[in-house]
């Protein structure tokens, strides 16, 4: 194993009826008027935000609720947020939702302790030194983000999609009841699945080498992941599929799965400039630039895509670039089995200027590279847009 450092605080409460404990938690984490932050209508039609309420007056705690997060969180929205709790006098800030839910509640909490900084003065490198608690109660399994240090959010003026990786985005607790995705729609599920996969590819893909059982719970944990999508798929309320997607949501993002190796996150920072522009759903637009990149890099190390293709795929014959480009293929096939996107067309954006695939490179490297297996300057970003220009 190479070194690392690992940090991950966040309890889990995970089972039937865990949003029980909410209001439990939420007091021995010192908390006594919570902000309760969430999405659309579907907290509401399926009880869940009455029943997180109710439990919450009942414990004697003081509660005022926001609505309305959107997919791809927006700045303006977690400025008016932030406001308004620290009007109530917020010490303790409640996501009840998915990966936008509780990235906005992460933005609240910075907000309301930092009073006179700019939210997106965090996401633009200024250093976080001081939050509110947040809590998170998940009501889907995709961006891990009631376990994680990341957060993003969408900067409307600009178009800029921007994350922000600091210790205090973790939330202190998660509530994780896997009967609460049962209202999920098919979309939701695969962009869940697809959300979960790349978070553990983008560790996945890596020149670090030696990292034995990083891999082996990386390649286990994808495996789970494609085994329990289809199912989960197939009936919506299966408990058991949506417990272990559940699970693997989490441990996937809680920075465990890249233990000894680092981040890549290109296919991330390239799917972040299209939701940015064209609001598509953040699963989406990593399913429609996987195959881009994957075809692009992955000469760089044609025997780790090899792997990859053996032990997530079962491919077992042929030469290794061979075997690393039938691993790619099989990966785009499965996202088309979930109906998710691997082009431009199928994403619903269609054919691309040249003019938006140059926005698109300038948003997502201007001037510098992102990434780290095959750093992504302009021109590559232009070549791997293109490739997905279909």
């Amino acid at each position: 194993m190479q070194s690392f450092e690992y940090k991950c605080p966040t309890e889990i409460i995970f089972g039937r009826g865990a949003e029980e404990k909410t209001a439990q938690k939420i007091k021995s984490y010192g908390g006594s008027r919570v902000f309760v932050l969430y999405g659309g209508g579907s907290a509401i039609k399926s009880g869940l935000l009455a029943r997180i309420e109710r439990n919450l007056l009942e414990a004697g705690l003081q509660a005022q609720k926001h609505g309305g997060v959107q997919p791809n969180p927006r700045l303006s929205f977690a400025q008016r947020a932030a406001k308004a709790a620290k009007e109530f006098n917020a010490d303790f800030i409640l996501g009840v939702g998915g990966g936008s839910v509780i990235d906005t509640a992460k933005a609240v909490a910075h907000g309301v302790a930092n009073p006179d900084v700019d939210i997106w003065d965090f996401w633009s490198g200024k250093e976080v030194t001081k939050s509110l608690p947040v809590g998170a109660v998940l009501t889907i399994a995709a961006a891990g983000s009631e376990s994680s240090n990341s957060a993003v959010l969408t900067n409307e003026e600009t178009g800029k999609k921007k994350g922000l990786n600091t210790e205090f985005n973790r939330p202190v607790f998660a509530i994780m009841n896997p009967e609460i995705t049962f209202t999920l729609s098919r979309r939701q599920i695969a962009c869940g699945v697809a959300d979960i996969m790349m978070h553990t590819m983008e560790r996945y893909f890596t020149k670090i080498e030696g990292n034995k059982f990083t891999d082996l719970v990386a390649e286990a944990l994808l495996v789970n992941v494609i085994d329990n999508g289809r199912i989960a798929l197939a009936n919506r309320k299966d408990y058991e599929a949506m417990s272990e997607l559940m699970w693997c949501g989490s441990v996937s993002h809680s920075n465990f799965t890249e233990l000894g190796r680092t981040k890549d996150f290109s296919v991330h920072k390239l799917g972040h400039e299209l939701s940015g522009k064209y609001d598509v759903a953040h699963g989406e637009s990593l399913t429609t630039m996987w195959g881009a990149w994957a075809r692009f890099v992955y000469e760089d190390d044609a025997p780790r895509f090899a792997r990859f293709a053996e032990k997530i795929w079962g491919v077992n014959s042929g030469g290794t670039e061979e075997r690393a480009r039938a691993g790619i293929r099989l990966t785009e096939e499965f996202f088309r089995e979930m109906d998710m996107p691997t082009n431009f067309t199928e994403l619903g954006i269609g054919h691309l200027t040249d003019e938006e695939i140059f926005y698109l490179a300038d948003m997502c490297a201007g001037n510098g590279k992102v990434g780290l297996f095959h750093p992504i300057d302009r021109e590559t970003a232009i070549k791997i847009y293109n490739s997905a220009n279909k």
